[in-house]
């Protein structure tokens, strides 16, 4: 049937374990991935589409640490937009929508491919502890599987429980059932445990829809990818996605059925995502507005079901009906079926270390919306650290973490260890404090050397990954060192209108202007010939126009990372006694004696513990 005994066992194939069983898969650890149904692997339960504000940058880094998220993005795509170009590039945001169904086909081929995993299909029903370590889990048949690691990426089903107005059933998703045992079992060892909530929206029949009333929306006219490796291309061809509105009229619809939305009944007591609202919530938090925005998104290449983002429900599916038909372009509109809410359990993850794996039962990892945080960017990274970390401990080997300041992923972790989360958390750009460092179009840069180090990113990734660096960082010295006459430069200045020079000066230094762009650039004696001679691909001028325009912005961020870095290699003891300090105020003991922080900078970032406090800390440590 399988192995007696792994050394990883994933439990749960979303987002999350998918990642996590590919790192310890690729890794060299002996894994088992367990799902409650293999046709479901990496379902894109939500929205079809990845990537976005920060959660691009999230996937890209996935992708340069070895994963597979950005390589099937890019694969699955329909559609890839580049957010927030108007901005600098600390705020580029790679997004592209998705064909649901062959995102799941593309995930499946992956894993499939993928040396060292077995799979199996079947609801784990509860965890084997034995002296405060998990030796295994145990099936609803009964079987006993026993493993050295378990990482857990449960989602939604646990004890999952589906709202649709005045209707609720038991589920991890639409059409399937929850997941029970884990909880209990969890809870027998110590855990704390709650109750989060989260939302969809109908899903429609595009043939149903005016599309003549509504605003397209195009992709990029030169599209991007994801994957910085040669295994994906850029899109060809692209599908449009559309937008309209809400209405007053919609609204007095939708707040006809709010006595029985469970949201205003009371039977929904979790917290929801902040940052994704349902309909009803927007409309009663926002009751100054008279329209909301609704993005009509299609599914996938050639089918017609169609998500409507931005229109997340658990009103009855007479009322979500009625209040849609109501919508530019939706008069006519067929549900294939209607929007709903889930509440799940979670795990407040200041239960966790920064390797994901729980303080209280050794070799046992949480990732993803166990943890409280929603998306599937969010999800899919921490399952690949908890892959990643699982298969280290087994092998013996130092843990592998990654600092605020080396990644997204990095600040996301942090944040959930020493500040937790009472709502489902989602990344922003604002999140990082040094975001101009955690660009997207560098994260190779940071994190390829990491992986290869650690043996997922290939030789091949390491090589085109320096080779990159190594030319872009040859540009900047080449317009460092070349000068420009007045005569050829001021011709392009007063175009831009900007001031012209009165000497010869330095091509970076003309460069550094905010209206002169690569394009102006190229037009000055020996540059557009160094390009074609050093056979610089756009990733490189790209790397290069960045390195030019954010060379004091980046320069500073560094500083200040390095001072943080001093705080961050301060360790404490793994048994350290707060209560000896006291001098230290009892909140911030409390804190301290709970989240057990790793450094004297993690302490720092807890809530309720201050400066002062650190202060006392670093004294009492001999500092």
């Amino acid at each position: 049937m399988f192995e007696k005994e792994y050394d990883v066992i994933v439990v749960g194939a979303g987002h999350a374990g998918s990642e996590a069983a590919a790192a310890a898969a690729n890794m060299g650890s002996k894994t088992l991935l367990i799902t409650m149904n293999l046709q479901n692997i990496a379902q894109m339960s939500c929205n079809p589409a990845m990537g976005g504000i920060a959660k691009g940058q999230i996937v890209r880094e996935i992708d340069a640490m070895g994963g597979y998220s950005g390589i099937v993005s890019d694969t699955s795509a329909i559609q890839f937009k580049m957010l927030n170009k108007s901005k600098g590039p600390a705020m580029w945001s790679p997004r592209v929508q998705s064909d649901r169904m062959r995102f799941a086909e593309d995930w499946r081929m992956k894993l499939e491919q993928t040396p060292n995993l077995d799979f199996y299909q079947e609801m784990v029903a509860g965890l084997i502890i034995k002296n405060d370590r998990v030796v295994g889990v145990k099936t609803s048949l009964g079987l006993e599987v026993k493993a050295k690691s378990v990482i857990c990426t449960n989602g939604t089903f646990l004890n999952g429980l589906i709202h649709i107005g005045d209707k609720q059933f038991g589920g991890g998703r639409a059409g399937e059932r929850a997941a029970t045992g884990i909880t209990a079992d969890l809870i027998e060892a110590g855990f704390e445990a709650g109750r989060m909530k989260t939302g969809t929206p109908p899903r429609v029949d595009g043939r149903s829809l005016d599309y003549s009333k509504m605003t397209e929306q195009p992709g990029d006219d030169i599209p991007g990818k994801f994957s910085f490796s040669d295994e994906t291309q850029p899109l060809k061809k692209q599908r449009s996605c559309y937008m309209t509105y809400t209405s007053n009229e919609v609204h007095e619809i939708l707040k006809e059925g709010f006595d029985r939305s469970p949201m205003f009944n009371g039977r929904i007591k979790s917290i929801g995502p902040r940052y994704c609202p349902s309909i009803e919530d927007k409309i009663n938090r926002f009751a100054d507005k008279d329209r909301h925005q609704l993005f009509v998104e299609p599914e996938g290449w050639n089918t017609v079901e169609v998500y409507v983002n931005g229109f997340s429900t658990s009103l009855p599916e007479d009322v979500q009906y009625k209040a849609l038909r109501s919508v530019a372009g939706f008069e006519n509109v067929k549900f294939f079926r209607p929007g709903y809410a889930i509440e799940y359990d979670y795990f407040p993850p200041t239960q966790l270390k920064h390797t994901l794996e729980t303080k209280l039962v050794e070799g046992l990892y949480f990732a993803g919306q166990i943890n409280g945080t929603t998306g599937y960017e969010e999800a899919a990274c921490q399952g690949m650290m908890a892959g990643i970390n699982a298969a280290l401990k087994v092998q013996e080997k130092d843990e592998f973490i990654l600092k605020r300041n080396e990644a997204y992923i990095g600040v996301l972790i942090d944040d959930l260890i020493t500040k937790g989360t009472e709502e489902p958390y989602r990344m922003f750009t604002s999140r990082a404090e040094y975001r101009t460092l955690l660009r997207q179009d560098n994260a190779d840069f940071r994190l390829t050397e990491k992986s290869y180090n650690l043996g997922l990113a290939s030789e091949e990734r390491m090589r085109k990954m320096e080779r990159k660096k190594e030319k872009s960082l040859k540009f900047v010295q080449y317009l460092k060192d070349l000068s420009v006459v007045p005569e050829e430069a001021n011709p392009v200045l007063e175009e831009k209108k900007s001031s012209p020079m009165k000497q010869s000066d330095k091509v970076f230094k003309v460069f550094s202007r905010p209206q002169i762009t690569m394009e102006d650039i190229k037009n000055f004696s020996g540059v557009q010939t160094f390009i074609e001679e050093e056979e610089l691909d756009e990733e490189m001028i790209e790397q290069t126009e960045i390195q030019v325009k954010y060379s004091g912005y980046i320069e500073k961020e560094k500083n200040n990372a390095d001072k943080l870095n001093r705080l961050e290699d301060i360790r404490i003891p793994s048994n350290f006694d707060y209560s000896k300090i006291k001098s230290m105020s009892f909140e911030a003991r409390e804190k301290l004696r709970k989240v057990q922080p790793a450094t004297v900078s993690q302490a720092s970032r807890i809530s309720g513990v201050s400066p002062n406090d650190i202060s006392v800390l670093l004294v009492y440590m001999g500092r």
